[in-house]
């Protein structure tokens, strides 16, 4: 479990860091802010981003990163929700960024780095979870949506 944690800890720096923080950043030099509650909504895609690193290490007992896979299907937690929770949260934290600075290149980047993750997750992470869990994987698939957060898990 340590070794997980460690891997989630530098995948969360090398990944969500530089997608939504550091691009982020390198667009609006986060300087004069608009919009402030938008502020909020940073926060809850961060929120959701590290509750999904921590259940990829409880849950999952791996890692978000493809070269260090979890051992188990993660699908509790926010994925009871939504199957691309992390996902969600990034997307979300880079709107809310463009919100925020009222910033237009920068809501282009997040439908950028949004069409970009989509395609990863429809092209490489669905097949390969549907090869090593087979009809686990899909009857959470059946259950739960991939990207609009259903109400009740």
């Amino acid at each position: 479990m340590i070794k997980a944690a460690l891997g989630s800890t530098a995948f969360f720096f090398a990944a969500p860091c530089v997608v939504a923080g550091l691009i982020p950043w390198s667009i609006t030099h986060w300087h004069q802010p608009q919009f402030w509650p938008a502020l909020v909504l940073v926060a809850l895609g961060t929120l959701i981003v590290l509750r999904a690193f921590t259940r990829f290490v409880r849950e999952g007992r791996g890692t978000p990163a493809p070269i260090a896979p979890t051992q188990q299907l993660v699908i509790g937690g926010d994925y009871r929700y939504v199957r691309n929770p992390m996902y969600v949260g990034v997307v979300l934290a880079i709107l809310a960024q463009s919100l925020l600075f009222l910033s237009l290149p920068l809501l282009l980047y997040g439908l950028f780095a949004w069409a970009v993750m989509a395609s990863f997750v429809h092209w490489y992470e669905e097949p390969l979870l549907r090869k090593q869990y087979g009809p686990q994987y899909d009857t959470y698939c059946r259950a739960v949506p991939a990207w609009l957060p259903r109400i009740k898990p």
